[in-house]
């Protein structure tokens, strides 16, 4: 049975700032509900891409605790499998923005590792998903994919001998 909670293939991103990608383990908790544990995948200053294994139905209201952040009231946007898309009530300041992203400048070898294997798993459930999951869940792919590409080849960047 296709999910109507997912943005329909004709729909644009409507992104207001670009994602970085991280990977950090964090909590979720939608009302009066138990918390979660939870990874955040990427973040940008209005909202980041969770990877939840509850199901969280789309337009809930959740507060998100990620260390070094306060915690975030968040509405989620977008669900699809195990990934959800939260947008901010409150976007996050320039500072407080790249302060985190500072903390997370270089991506451990682990992590980059989990960017595969979500890519990976993510393109195996596009694979195995109905028409209406396909695209998201090839997109989540293909960015997991890059973001690991890209981040293994800064890390060994830093590890030549002769990098600056």
């Amino acid at each position: 049975m296709p999910d109507s909670s997912k943005r329909p293939h004709e729909q644009t991103d409507r992104r207001r700032a670009g994602r970085a990608a991280l990977s950090l383990s964090a909590t979720m908790r939608e009302g009066s509900r138990s918390k979660v544990q939870v990874r955040v995948i990427d973040i940008s200053t209005h909202g980041c891409r969770v990877e939840c294994t509850t199901g969280v139905p789309v337009d809930a209201a959740v507060w998100l605790s990620v260390p070094g952040l306060e915690n975030q009231y968040c509405r989620v946007v977008w669900r699809c499998q195990e990934f959800v898309g939260v947008e901010f009530e409150k976007p996050l300041a320039e500072a407080v923005f790249k302060n985190l992203l500072s903390e997370q400048n270089q991506l451990p070898e682990k992590t980059i590792s989990e960017l595969r294997d979500i890519a990976g798993r993510a393109h195996w459930l596009a694979t195995q998903a109905d028409i209406a999951d396909i695209h998201i869940l090839a997109e989540l792919s293909r960015k997991c994919a890059v973001d690991a590409v890209v981040e293994g080849f800064r890390l060994s960047e830093t590890k030549r001998p002769d990098a600056a």
